[in-house]
């Protein structure tokens, strides 16, 4: 049996990440809505923690607005390009680690903490657990944590719908239409209401559950599907505007769960 680890790492090695968010318009609408929430809760001044940093898409960014970042990531091929786009940097360290275990920093470290990858390749009720518990720790009080995390949902709609739902619907779902989570899987989806409730025990403040992308991924695979810089500059303000809205979010691929660590 594979572990964890080497069945994400194959994956990775072989999956152009650092492009994931340039060439395509949902993944271009992914990042600007990522960085818009992001910078409601950091400022130049902030210390930053990225956990799951993939090739350093937004970990450089916010170096190179000023910010301390610290990137930890899995996958030793998206570190080796995340180190090599940030040579010279100097307001950025990157280590290779995992989410459930962040024991080399720490408590109370980093202003906002960002948990962008980990919960799409965390399966087990207990490495979950840990790796919220860790996220939390590492963070100040009163600092701010976004957690991505996918609809399964969503997941189904745009992967399942070429002729083979029926081996979508038995990789996400138990016979009786409950969600399933099993590292084979490789990406796991959630109910909205189902990753919300991860944190109801914890000494954090909910402050809101946001779409990333909304339905610009499934839509985006049609054969007619266009859209202009102008249109798309126009689609990215309007989505902001409603990606809020709990009736849009099991539509949307990508969401950040944002909460704030209790005082």
């Amino acid at each position: 049996m594979s572990t964890r680890k080497e069945i994400i790492s194959s994956f990775y090695g072989q999956y152009d990440e650092d492009g994931r968010t340039v060439r395509s318009r949902h993944g271009q609408l992914e990042y600007c809505t990522t960085m818009t929430y992001i910078h409601r809760y950091a400022d130049p001044r902030s210390k930053i923690l990225e956990v799951g940093a993939g090739t350093g898409r937004y970990s450089i960014a916010l170096a190179a607005e000023g910010m301390d970042v610290t990137a930890v990531e899995l996958v030793e091929s998206n570190l080796t390009v995340l180190r090599e786009k940030s040579g010279g940097m100097t307001n950025i360290r990157s280590f290779q680690g995992d989410a459930t275990d962040l024991s080399r920093f720490a408590d109370s470290s980093f202003d906002v903490t960002l948990f962008f990858g980990p919960m799409y390749h965390l399966y087990e009720t207990d490495e979950v657990d840990r790796a919220i518990d860790e996220a939390i720790r590492v963070t100040k009080p009163g600092g701010v944590i976004l957690f991505a995390f996918l609809s399964v949902y969503a997941i189904m709609c745009s992967n399942y719908f070429s002729g083979n739902w029926a081996e979508g619907q038995a990789m996400n779902f138990t016979p009786d239409h409950r969600i399933r989570h099993f590292k084979e899987q490789l990406f796991t989806g959630y109910d909205i209401t189902e990753f919300e409730e991860l944190f109801r025990e914890k000494p954090v403040e909910w402050i809101t559950t946001a779409g990333m992308d909304g339905m610009m991924e499934s839509v985006e695979k049609r054969s007619d599907f266009s859209m202009s810089d102008e249109d798309f500059r126009a689609h990215a303000e309007w989505y902001l505007a409603c990606c809020e809205m709990r009736e849009l979010l099991g539509s949307t691929n990508h969401l950040l769960y944002i909460c704030r660590r209790k005082v």
